[in-house]
């Protein structure tokens, strides 16, 4: 659906994006992360027809986004950062113009308004001026604009900026669900919502692109250690001193919290220690109040291939 090659945009002393390749696949949803000024905005921006690249080639659904712009458009819905809106018409007024632009016409553009309305939840809203519209309600329009001529690919950036827990639950849903029908390249900085959303990520660091795989393989793939803690009342041992004896551990801090002592272990990245932990408690007969670990997060995979990147 989506194939980049080469891809390259300079401006005057600097290069946004490097020599980028990638591909996306019919039916994919696919995170695409980086840190400001990576080069993810200005890429998505180009895959959108908004301004040129430098060098290189992209096409969508085998139309170049440069020689063949209007072919592309036509089975690309985006979603800005910032969606710009005419917040002086009403939700169904605004979106049927959006429509009309994009081409659908008639009794097409009447079934495909009602169509997006249900979809992006906005039928309550529908005979509002913009205007009125609280922030979340503002980015389903965009949505809905960008859904109104029935794309093949969404190509949306920061689609839940601004909004509250509640409305970024109901967004990742609608995204999920959107995913049955069309291709998604996804641009967000709230990571959890990448790791349960998308089958696929790819990171670009400093204009390049660092990494490309499911967010489980990054997982496994990342040097960066886990965290494991215990809560115990050893008696007369050092708990540091045996936990350090677990082969997967590599550091061991305890603090103290009346009787108890708190410990806090770093771990082997994809260790999981927790049966060895427990078996060590019994064995020297600590009383146990909690045993938790957390493994290597898509947050951490982020930061170090970023940090080392860019």
């Amino acid at each position: 659906m989506i194939k980049v090659e080469n891809l390259t945009k300079r401006y005057a002393g600097h290069t946004a994006v490097n020599d980028v390749s990638f591909e996306v696949e019919k039916g994919e949803i696919v995170g695409f992360l980086g840190p400001n000024g990576a080069g993810k905005s200005t890429t998505m921006r180009i895959l959108s027809s908004f301004m040129p690249a430098t060098f290189g080639r992209a096409s969508i659904a085998g139309f170049d986004v440069f020689s063949q712009s209007v072919e592309a458009r036509r089975h690309l819905g985006y979603m800005p950062e910032n969606v710009p809106l005419y917040t002086d018409m009403r939700v169904s007024e605004y979106l049927a113009y959006r429509g009309a632009l994009k081409g659908v016409r008639g009794g097409r553009l009447k079934e495909r308004l009602g169509e997006v309305l249900e979809l992006c939840s906005l039928g309550d809203v529908d005979r509002k001026p913009i205007s009125a519209l609280s922030k979340g309600y503002r980015q389903r329009v965009g949505l809905a604009d960008a859904l109104i001529h029935e794309p093949d690919l969404l190509i949306l950036d920061e689609p839940t900026i601004g909004l509250d827990p509640n409305q970024i639950r109901q967004v990742r849903e609608l995204i999920r669900n959107l995913g049955k029908r069309h291709t998604i390249l996804l641009s967000t900085h709230i990571l959890p919502e990448v790791e349960m959303t998308c089958t696929r990520v790819i990171i670009i660091g400093k204009g390049r692109i660092v990494a490309s795989d499911s967010p489980q393989n990054l997982r496994n793939a990342i040097r960066s250690a886990g965290d494991a803690r215990i809560e115990v009342q050893p008696g007369a041992d050092n708990p540091a001193e045996i936990l350090r004896r677990i082969p997967a551990v590599r550091d061991v801090t305890v603090t103290a919290d009346g009787d108890w002592s708190v410990c806090q272990l770093r771990i082997e990245a994809n260790a999981d220690i927790r049966e060895e932990m427990f078996r060590l408690a019994v064995e020297r007969r600590w009383a146990v109040r909690e045993l938790t670990q957390r493994n290597v997060t898509l947050e951490d995979v982020f930061v170090e291939l970023t940090q080392s990147n860019g």
